[in-house]
């Protein structure tokens, strides 16, 4: 396989999307071929002084600028979902950093994404350049968050396909719950609210009182607060912050509870932490989209965006685009129901036009259950995606541990999902030194919940 005049070889590719380029493999051949090349290096600046720096090598030829740029600009596409940033700063490379600030700029193929930064961040997202000389020193610690379980606590999960809620009584959950709703659709954010006050008070009934509220949430939250979030794609911006931005704070006042809000993804990673007792462990949920989140060596949460939604797993000409971001190749459209719906046709598969993506995904489920192989084809091509991606993945956060949830990784489709992605990262990947786990059945679908029960202090 030849991306960007570099080439790489894939012995594991998916079943059902056979162009697929694996960043991960991108990367390692670039490097490789860069070795001898010119030094470089970012930073991304976020909240409070915040501040991560990426070392890399860059060919520094005339006849490789395209590919080189193209190697940072991936880079600096993933890291900003991973870590967020409203000031990204290029050392060592004048010439990529002036490009990179004309994409991020208003009307540039970037635009979407340095929107949402200023959105996320409430200030402007600038690209500059520095001398090597001038790189700084990292600031970026980590806070230790969740394992909280004494006291009547409710854990809310909210899913674009689901709502998930369970009432915990020092640190048992005497209350579980899933019900489906589809909040991607509704503008009004009366809905969303009338679902979450419904979950609260449903898991309010089965304590004598309720201390404090745990949010795990689709979307980017500052201090309690929601600054984006897919689940109110169709709320108007302006209806949005007035309604939306404190829903969850208005929400536990009712109950006169402490509310602690947190990206569903980081709320994996810490359901994992607790169940495995643990730390230095990935959490990726599958479902409408893909989340993420990191628990570090040292058990804290680092305050990242983990939204590996919009974060690159595909460099292939050919890739999947997504819709909401209009880039290719993000893990949206590779780690979720909607990959599931994408590979549905190729394997075979009709699925009705007018049903909810979770009905499609269902109905999908229902065809692996019942041993069909259109379905296996399915989620094993996901399954090598996930594979691939993991090792993209460690590269980043160097986890120890993988801890797959989420609705797609259900029933028997999960388990493929899971065994395929093991089998490709030990034989593609053998210098990863992590391992990959699936809860059981009913931390997969509720866990996140209970997890964010204990989130309040």
């Amino acid at each position: 396989m030849k991306i960007s005049g570099i080439e790489f070889n894939v012995r594991h590719a998916p079943e059902l999307d056979p162009s697929f380029a694996p960043m991960e493999a991108f990367l390692a051949a670039f490097e490789e071929s860069a070795q001898t090349g010119r030094d470089a290096a970012l930073s991304l600046e976020r909240e409070n002084g915040r501040l991560c720096v990426y070392r890399f090598k860059l060919h520094g030829t005339q006849e490789m600028a395209a590919t080189d740029y193209f190697y940072l600009e991936r880079i600096v596409k993933f890291l900003l979902y991973m870590k967020g940033g409203h000031k990204l700063t290029i050392y060592g490379a004048g010439g990529m950093a002036a490009r990179l600030k004309e994409a991020y700029a208003d009307g540039g193929t970037r635009a979407f994404d340095s929107g949402m930064m200023k959105d996320i961040y409430e200030r402007e997202f600038t690209v500059s350049s520095a001398p090597l000389e001038k790189i700084p020193q990292e600031n970026d610690e980590g806070q230790k968050l969740g394992g909280n379980l004494a006291g009547c606590r409710i854990g809310f999960d909210a899913g674009g396909s689901d709502r998930k809620v369970s009432a915990v009584i020092d640190g048992e959950a005497v209350f579980s719950e899933e019900t489906v709703w589809h909040p991607k659709t509704q503008a009004n954010p009366s809905y969303h609210y009338s679902g979450i006050m419904a979950a609260f008070r449903e898991a309010a009934k089965h304590m004598p009182r309720v201390d404090a509220i745990g949010v795990s949430s689709a979307g980017v939250f500052v201090e309690n607060r929601c600054m984006k979030a897919s689940l109110f794609i169709k709320v108007p911006q302006d209806v949005f912050d007035r309604e939306v931005k404190d829903i969850y704070i208005r929400a536990a006042q009712e109950f006169g509870a402490k509310v602690s809000v947190c990206n569903d993804g980081d709320v994996a990673a810490l359901a994992g932490m607790m169940e495995l007792k643990d730390t230095g462990i990935l959490g990726i949920a599958m479902g409408t989209s893909e989340a993420g989140g990191f628990v570090d060596l040292n058990g804290n949460i680092r305050g990242w965006l983990n939204e590996l939604a919009f974060a690159p797993v595909d460099v292939s000409p050919n890739a999947t685009t997504d819709p909401w971001s209009g880039d290719a190749g993000v893990g949206a459209m590779y780690f979720s129901q909607d990959a599931v719906i994408k590979l549905a046709p190729a394997a075979g598969v009709d699925l009705e036009e007018k049903a909810a993506p979770a009905e499609k995904l269902h109905r999908v489920q229902a065809l692996m259950n019942a041993g069909d192989p259109r379905a296996k084809a399915i989620f094993s091509s996901i399954g090598a995606y996930l594979g691939h991606s993991l090792a993209l993945y460690h590269r980043f956060y160097s986890f120890k541990r993988a801890l797959m949830m989420g609705r797609v990784m259900s029933g028997k489709g999960g388990n493929l999902i899971f065994e395929t992605a093991r089998r490709v990262l030990a034989e593609e990947y053998p210098r990863v030194n992590a391992t990959v786990e699936l809860p059981d059945e009913m931390t997969r679908r509720v866990g996140q919940s209970v997890a964010a029960a204990s989130l309040p202090d």
